[in-house]
């Protein structure tokens, strides 16, 4: 095996091991701008221009994606955005 195979190969394991998700938010009639705000703030640990702008997209675009990362590290976050009464899905 040469050295530029060897490479390649650890390079597509590394890319294989990283995969990241992310928590999609779903617009909904239900909770204020400033709860979902909040909860970005708490939950996604946004700054509050992050959570406001996604709050915006979410509202006018029906989704945004609010947090990117390894599933693990999402799961809880996502669960929680859940258990706050948001729509939310990890993809």
């Amino acid at each position: 095996m040469s050295t530029i195979e060897k490479i390649q190969e650890e390079l597509d394991v590394l890319v294989q091991e990283t995969r990241e998700h992310e928590i999609i938010l779903y617009n909904d009639d239900v909770n204020t701008f400033d709860f979902v705000i909040d909860s970005l703030v708490n939950v996604c640990d946004h700054t509050l221009e992050q959570a406001e702008q996604c709050t915006i997209l979410v509202h006018y675009k029906g989704q945004c994606a609010v947090k990117t990362g390894e599933y693990k590290e999402l799961e809880p976050r996502c669960t929680k955005l859940l258990e706050l009464g948001l729509s939310a899905e990890i993809v």
